[in-house]
């Protein structure tokens, strides 16, 4: 019988495919076959010839599963696809025939199955497939992810723990990732204190860790859809600070630090010529990950000449250096397939960091509703200072989901489940 687990999360970058990858990892050192959903995909590309969500092709690669894509991407909602929809051209139960396809063929191949979700627990019911929903059909026992913090994921949780109660689909435990080290033991401590009326168990994640989080030159590259010139081998070096090299030349180097993405104008050769001759220098080496150079201004040939000859891994783009660091600055690294020293660092890290024998525990349970969050537990749950967060029974569909203004916290109320 395949074990199978649905990943969930608390909303985006909380580190779900993260958690998806390492748990793939781990699965297939006790597990002979070990196969990958994302369930619903709406961030899609193309992968031999068919449209297929982004995670999926990662796993498809990283793993090499490519000949199981088409189920592990079943419903990929692209644009347009809420107006196609809504316009009655799509319906419900096609796309839940896919789901359903997908997960029997699947759960047939396979001995151990992660199915991911997408972003928070509403994410998909535009189209009537919540994630707490696809978790119902594929009947699996649903683990949430979350980001660090205290109160902020306390917030986010119970906002959307109700999505999956209402499904019959509870969530069996929460893991908390991107921790800050020194403060893990005392955020994890108050976080089971917390959770514990409902009950609801608190495991660890990943800490927070600058190489996961900061993208790669390679990444830089896609994003700004310019080819990386320079060293080859220097793609996957990840990038930790963004400098504007918009001071003097002297005054620019004094403020590179470790693994420094410099963006410089064209028109500042002798900042571009200083750069590259240091580049050369293994102290800073250590500082200079590459040069961004926009603007319209052509760079000189002498300029160009140095420039080549250095190695230094740069872009050359003719936006404007506002744009092209706001581009940088506000982008949010994800994983791809070409990060391999992230994904050899996710692996590693997960077998010592994530608990798989509690996944497995979890994973042997059935997704039914008498399991879980009960309905005792939903009914008096206190914060320390007696203010009621959840009061009444564990909500249907219909159910109204209210706000307790004067708390500011949530309360439940509707029908007995």
């Amino acid at each position: 019988m395949c074990r199978k687990i649905f990943v969930a999360a608390t909303g985006q970058n909380t580190g779900k495919t993260t958690i998806s990858l390492s748990l793939v990892h781990l699965a297939r050192q006790r597990y002979k076959r070990v196969g990958f959903i994302k369930a619903i995909g709406p961030k899609c590309q193309q992968f031999n010839d068919i449209v297929v969500d982004k995670d999926a092709a990662l796993m498809a690669r990283v793993f090499g599963m490519e000949e199981d894509i088409h189920l592990m991407s079943p419903v990929v909602l692209g644009r347009g696809s809420t107006k196609r929809f809504l316009d009655g051209q799509l319906t419900t139960a096609e796309l839940e025939g896919k789901l359903r396809h997908a997960f029997h063929e699947m759960e047939r191949k396979y001995d151990f199955l992660v199915i991911e979700g997408a972003g928070h627990g509403g994410v998909g019911s535009v189209v009537g497939l919540s994630n707490g929903r696809v978790a119902s059909l594929c009947g699996a026992p649903v683990i949430m992810v979350s980001g660090g913090g205290i109160g902020n994921v306390i917030d986010s949780v119970l906002l959307n723990l109700p999505l999956y109660q209402a499904e019959g689909c509870p969530v069996r435990a929460l893991m908390v990732n991107k921790l800050l080290q020194d403060k893990r033991e005392a955020s994890l401590g108050y976080l089971q204190k917390a959770f514990s009326p409902l009950p609801l168990p608190v495991m660890a994640g990943f800490d927070y860790s600058p190489i996961l989080a900061n993208p790669t030159l390679n990444h830089i590259a896609r994003l700004l859809d310019h080819p990386l010139n320079g060293d080859p081998s220097a793609r996957s070096r990840i990038v930790h600070h963004v400098q504007l090299g918009a001071a003097s030349s002297q005054k620019v180097i004094d403020l590179l630090e470790e693994s420094t993405l410099l963006i410089t104008t064209s028109s500042r050769d002798e900042l571009i010529v200083t750069i590259s001759s240091l580049y050369h220098i293994p102290a800073y080496r250590e500082k200079i990950a590459g040069l961004v150079i926009p603007g319209q201004a052509p760079v000189s040939n002498v300029t160009q000449k140095i420039l080549d000859a250095s190695g230094i891994p740069y872009i050359r783009i003719f936006q404007s250096t506002a744009d092209v660091f706001s581009t940088i600055t506000g982008h949010i690294s994800k994983i791809s397939v070409e990060d391999e020293e992230k994904i050899q660092l996710i692996c590693s890290s997960a077998e010592r960091t994530i608990d798989f024998e509690g996944i497995e525990r979890i994973a042997l349970e059935e997704a039914t509703p008498s399991q879980g969050l009960g309905r005792e537990a939903l009914d008096y749950f206190h914060n320390d200072h007696g203010h009621v967060i959840f009061q009444g029974r564990c909500p249907r569909k219909g159910s109204n989901l209210v706000e307790d203004t004067a708390n500011d916290l949530l309360r439940w109320s509707g029908t007995d489940c």
